[in-house]
């Protein structure tokens, strides 16, 4: 969808017609495959591979519901920013996103085609923009106006307007996690945090939560060295 998105936004305004939309499913899947060929696992043959791109042009055709693609256009789409916190903190992320209004505004729009949260949810489902609107702040000295979350399969908007202030106490979270992590990362000290996601994880027999024992702390990861790699290799030795 995200790729699909992407290739509509390309087109000139006046061409961004639902049926054109749609038939972008196809090529959008190949350029995906192309890039990520792992991607493809997602199905298997050439029936599942219809099943799949007829799910993504129904979330098409829902988004039409949503937001008229013809009637604006998005100063970039799928952009990488990047920026450091005053204690070093690494903020990078991908947004889907970004419209700017002749009066210049800024609102950051992130789609979903997961399901749409519930009000007690919406706090959580909020936490990743809120960073798409700090490193906005700290790069362009912007506050966005809006921060939208687009919920495709539900065709549900939920849309958001952060204060400075809010931000800057989010900046404050964030770097007291920073910190949190950056501290771990020295001492080895990462205590477990039991959920039903445990159910689905490999690693459930060296967790103290399942009276499992880890490996000893290979230490924190060198340059150029990722911390999966550090605890694979720790995990076979």
């Amino acid at each position: 969808m995200h790729a699909v998105l992407e290739d509509l936004y390309a087109l000139p305004a006046a061409e961004r017609e639902p049926e054109r939309a749609t038939a972008l499913a196809g090529p959008a899947w190949e350029r995906v495959v192309a890039v990520e060929p792992e991607a493809a696992q997602v199905v298997d043959g050439d029936g599942e591979l219809e099943t799949f791109l007829g799910e993504v042009r129904a979330l098409v055709r829902g988004y039409y519901r949503l937001e008229d693609p013809r009637r604006f256009e998005p100063q970039s789409c799928e952009t990488r920013l990047e920026v450091e916190l005053a204690d070093g903190a690494p903020l990078r992320g991908f947004v889907d996103r970004i419209d700017v209004a002749p009066t210049g505004e800024l609102r950051v729009v992130d789609y979903k085609t997961g399901r749409v949260p519930g009000p007690n949810q919406e706090t959580r489902a909020l936490f990743q923009l809120k960073f798409y609107g700090l490193m906005l702040l700290r790069l362009r000295g912007v506050v966005p106006a809006q921060l939208r979350l687009v919920y495709l399969a539900g065709a549900q908007l939920l849309t958001y307007a952060p204060e400075e202030a809010e931000l800057l106490r989010f900046e404050r979270t964030l770097m007291a996690l920073w910190e949190a992590v950056s501290t771990a990362a020295e001492t080895g000290d990462f205590p477990p945090n039991p959920s039903w996601l445990c159910d689905y994880c490999a690693y459930k027999k060296l967790c103290p939560a399942f009276d499992g024992t880890p490996p000893p702390y290979p230490g924190r990861p060198t340059d150029g060295e990722s911390a999966a790699e550090t605890f694979a290799e720790s995990v076979s030795d």
